[in-house]
């Protein structure tokens, strides 16, 4: 099963009051910042990530917890940059002394946290405007957990009902409020293409324009462009459309071929589409895969984005 099956058949989330408020402010002014594609600090195209939902099935498993996520991707796979998906600490959100655990165990083996990808906490576009500002309200608490561990963004949807036109009204309203709350503490809100309009890049990118601005932008997934059962979005052309508004990127992979390549997704013709772009931040492993377990799965999307970032190295120089 997919992220996007699962959080959509998954129930909603705790809220509550939180327990580090002062830790998490951006700042007594109140001051809107941009968070951005920060420049790779080794100098490289781009630095690799790896998203927590690559080891899904670990998770479910009960072999292992958030807490273990960010060693095993340093030790196991060489990741020092790690995407944290909200289900896996759900009721942790605002407990302060495991936030405060997590954050001293990655400084301490200098890892960096990127993003924390939230889903189950309802629809920012939700033609309810009740339901709206309440999915708004169950996001804040993500904001203030992605600032407490050094993030620089949190990836939401943008799931709404209605026509073309009224789904990207309401996603911009829900959207709008959010990125309001997020700049308050520089943290950014970004969306991924993930499933129904979402994953049509012609739409995202209207709901951007709508939203205008500069704190709400867009995390464009290789592999999330089904609309609906039998109805996809080209790829290339999506994330050609979201790329303008990304401050993340996630590089889906489901199934190699012998050779170690994608074999349904060009990796070099979408990695020079990111490029072209300007993008030189984080690229986030998301492998979902069944054809070979998640260990092995990562390390095949790892040494593919290696050695096409290696081979476009001196063009993009």
């Amino acid at each position: 099963m997919d992220r996007r099956t699962f959080m959509r058949t998954s129930a909603g989330a705790v809220v509550g009051a939180s327990l580090f408020p002062m830790a998490c402010t951006g700042g007594t002014d109140g001051g809107e910042a941009t968070p951005s594609s920060e420049t790779t600090p080794r100098g490289e195209l781009f630095e690799i990530s790896l998203a927590q939902w690559s080891l899904h099935k670990a998770h479910f498993a009960n072999e292992m917890t958030t807490m273990d996520f960010p060693l095993v991707a340093k030790n196991d796979y060489g990741i020092t940059a790690v995407e944290y998906v909200n289900v896996f600490f759900m009721d942790q959100a605002r407990t302060a002394s495991f936030l405060l655990k997590l954050r001293t165990m990655c400084d301490g083996e200098g890892i960096r946290s990127v993003l924390i990808m939230c889903d189950r906490e309802g629809r920012l576009g939700d033609p309810d405007e009740a339901a709206r500002i309440e999915a708004v309200e169950n996001h804040k608490k993500w904001v203030e957990a992605a600032k407490f561990l050094g993030c620089h963004s949190i990836r939401v949807n943008a799931a709404s009902e209605g026509s073309y036109d009224e789904q990207q009204k309401l996603a911009a309203d829900g959207l709008r409020r959010l990125t309001e709350f997020g700049a308050g503490h520089q943290i950014g809100v970004i969306v991924e293409n993930h499933g129904g309009l979402s994953s049509n890049g012609a739409w995202l990118a209207g709901v951007m324009q709508q939203v205008d601005h500069p704190n709400c932008g867009t995390l464009p997934d290789f592999g999330n462009f089904r609309i609906a059962d039998g109805e996809w979005y080209d790829m290339y052309q999506g994330t050609e459309e979201l790329m303008p508004y990304a401050k993340g990127v996630s590089a889906k992979s489901h199934n190699f071929d012998d050779e170690g390549n994608e074999r349904d997704k060009d990796y070099e013709r979408l990695l020079r589409i990111v490029l072209d772009a300007g993008y030189r931040g984080h690229i986030g492993i998301e492998y979902e895969g069944t054809e070979r377990p998640e260990p092995e799965g990562i390390r095949l999307t790892k040494a593919l984005l290696e050695r096409t970032r290696a081979k476009l190295a001196l063009e993009y120089s």
